[in-house]
């Protein structure tokens, strides 16, 4: 999809690693505050969104990252094994 293993491999280090932009960094903090319970996703958070997403894309982010959770949930429950999609960190 473009993105290379070395960006998928610093993805825990999103908020300060050199290789994400801002708007990926807003996008993956709002993934992570949906995504955990304890947190929410605030009105500051929310403009800085608006900064980079226009109404139809942060309808269409946010519906993605729901669907993410949910499709994570389900499988975990039904003890659905990973497919292995993604193979980067097994060539290193």
């Amino acid at each position: 999809m473009g993105v290379s293993d070395e960006k998928i491999l610093a993805l825990d280090k999103y908020a300060t690693s050199p290789l994400y932009e801002e708007k990926e960094r807003v996008a993956l903090e709002y993934a992570e505050r949906m995504t955990n319970t304890d947190q929410d996703v605030d009105d500051e958070l929310f403009s800085r969104l608006r900064g980079f997403f226009e109404e139809d894309a942060l309808v269409e982010l946010t519906a993605v990252i729901a669907w993410e959770n949910a499709s994570s949930k389900f499988n975990r429950a039904l003890r659905v094994p990973s497919q292995h999609l993604w193979k980067g960190a097994q060539r290193q």
